[in-house]
C-alpha cells in the first residue's frame, strides 16, 4: 500500500523521502469492501480521503428513497466536507460501490501536516478549488439539460461509469427512474 502512496505523492507534489514518509504516516492506505458505507447521515465526518482505486458514491435518503448526487473516481476526492470542517452531522450518506482502496486523513492529521508541510495545504486547497469549479458546472448543466443531455453528457465525459455503477444508481444521479433511463439509452442506441 506504500508504494500507492509514494507514487501519488511523486506525481503531485514535490517532496522530499522524509516528506513523503511522514505525509504516508499520516495517511493510511486501506482497502475497504463494496458495501462499505464510509459515512452515514447523522454521523460527523471525521475523515476525508483520496480515492486510488474503485468507486464511492455520495446519496441522500429523500422519503426512504436513495438519491444519488456524485461518484468519486480514481484520483479523486472524497469527502463531507461541510461536516468535516464544522464538525456538524452529515445528511448524507458515503458508500463503496467497488472495493476501493483510500488513503484516508483525520482532521487532526491534516492539520498536523499543514503546519509542517505548507506545499500540502496549498495542493488540497488547489484540488478543493477545482472541485467546487467542477460541481458548480455540474449543478449548472443539471438544472439547465434535459435528462437525455445530461446522459450524453455523463456518456462523453464518464463512459466507464457506465459499466461500473448499476443502473438505478445512473438513473437517481440524473435526476430520473430507472425505466426513463432504459428509453434513453434505447432512443440513443438507435441514433448512432
Amino acid at each position: 500500500m506504500e508504494e500507492i502512496m509514494s507514487q501519488f505523492l511523486a506525481e503531485n507534489m514535490n517532496v522530499t523521502e522524509e516528506e513523503a514518509a511522514f505525509i504516508a504516516e499520516c495517511m493510511p492506505v486501506r482497502t475497504y469492501p463494496k458495501g462499505t458505507v464510509l459515512l452515514r447521515a447523522g454521523q460527523v465526518a471525521t475523515e476525508c480521503y483520496m480515492n486510488f482505486k474503485g468507486l464511492v458514491r455520495r446519496y441522500y435518503l429523500v422519503d426512504g428513497e436513495e438519491r444519488t448526487t456524485a461518484f468519486y473516481t480514481e484520483n479523486q476526492a472524497v469527502a463531507s466536507l461541510l461536516s468535516y470542517n464544522t464538525k456538524t452531522p452529515a445528511d448524507h450518506y458515503l458508500e463503496c460501490v467497488e472495493e476501493t482502496t483510500l488513503a484516508v486523513l483525520t482532521y487532526e492529521k491534516e492539520l498536523l501536516m499543514f503546519q509542517r508541510y505548507p506545499e500540502f495545504e496549498r495542493m488540497c486547497r488547489v484540488g478543493v478549488e477545482v472541485q467546487y469549479g467542477q460541481h458548480q458546472e455540474m449543478m449548472a448543466r443539471y438544472m439547465t439539460s434535459s435528462p437525455e443531455e445530461r446522459y450524453l453528457h455523463l456518456l462523453e465525459t464518464s463512459p466507464d461509469l457506465l459499466n461500473r455503477v448499476p443502473q438505478y444508481h445512473l438513473a437517481s444521479y440524473l435526476g430520473i427512474k430507472p425505466e426513463s433511463l432504459s428509453r434513453i439509452r434505447k432512443r440513443v442506441m438507435q441514433k448512432q
